[in-house]
């Protein structure tokens, strides 16, 4: 029973990377390609020899990726990543079909394209890496050289596609090509932020009830939710209050503020978000 549940868990974790994968080839060979904008990473790279020689750029990634996987297993380890691996074949052959199959953009326009094209990206990173996976490329590079030198990973990657995005100007010729490429990049940036860091924002709720006991019982029962009392003063009247204060993930807070109005509509609830919450039905500090 244990193999069975371990190899369907493994399975639709390597179906959600291919699943994000598919959605970054689209990026690419639907708006970023076919409007001439070069983004960051192996893929950048790729699309900077297609426009050079017409070699495709599935291939490209293909090559460059496999050389920095047989050279990160000698210089990281077996251990390195399997599903790295996995994903920068997959990667590869998806950008291949597609590029086989769309030749003109989605969109005419060459701004809409650099930023739908990065919201994809962005997203289908924000998929692929809450798997415990990447596609490979600059983040092995940056792995690599981090083995050696005490540089931040983030910092080196986002070096890396500057110069990629940079050097395209050689090739294209344009200013506008290379700002377009920035744009796709930021865009891409933000929404793999929003993706990665939003599952993991909690929130800090305070409620001020006269039905106490009651809202605090049913949080507790069918929420499994851990609540502080915390007494307190009115500062108007000085009597002696009791207040609930919870922390809870951001995407139950609005199951548990429906609980609180149904038993009290007239409860004071004041609700913040808050960062670095670690423990029980949280998230773990590594």
């Amino acid at each position: 029973m244990t193999a069975s549940l371990n190899f369907n868990k493994q399975f639709k974790s390597y179906f959600i990377i291919a699943f994000g994968l598919f959605i970054n080839a689209l990026a690419w060979t639907g708006f970023l390609i076919p409007s001439e904008i070069v983004g960051g990473g192996v893929s950048g790279i790729g699309t900077i020899i297609y426009f050079m020689m017409g070699f495709k750029v599935g291939y490209s990634v293909f090559i460059i990726n496999g050389l920095l996987i047989i050279a990160a297993l000698k210089i990281l380890g077996f251990g390195f990543g399997i599903k790295t691996i996995f994903a920068t074949f997959v990667l590869s052959f998806f950008l291949w079909l597609l590029q086989s199959v769309i030749t003109e953009p989605f969109v005419s326009d060459r701004f809409m394209s650099a930023i739908i094209g990065g919201v994809m990206a962005g997203a289908s990173a924000g998929i692929i890496l809450s798997q415990g996976s990447s596609t490979g490329g600059t983040d092995i590079v940056a792995m690599m050289i981090n083995k050696y030198r005490n540089y931040s990973p983030g910092q080196l990657i986002l070096t890396l596609d500057l110069i990629i995005i940079s050097s395209s100007y050689f090739v294209m010729g344009s200013i506008e090509q290379v700002v377009y490429g920035f744009v796709a990049m930021s865009v891409s940036a933000y929404c793999v932020d929003l993706m990665i860091e939003g599952r993991k924002q909690s929130v800090q709720i305070f409620i001020f009830t006269e039905m106490f006991d009651k809202i605090k019982n049913e949080l507790v029962s069918n929420h499994d939710q851990g609540i502080t009392e915390l007494q307190a003063k009115d500062g108007f009247s000085q009597k002696d209050i009791k207040i609930l204060m919870l922390l809870a993930k951001k995407k139950d807070s609005q199951s548990i503020l429906k609980t609180v109005k149904i038993i009290d509509p007239e409860a004071f609830i004041s609700m913040g978000s808050v960062m670095g919450v670690y423990g029980f039905g949280l998230e773990k500090k590594d």
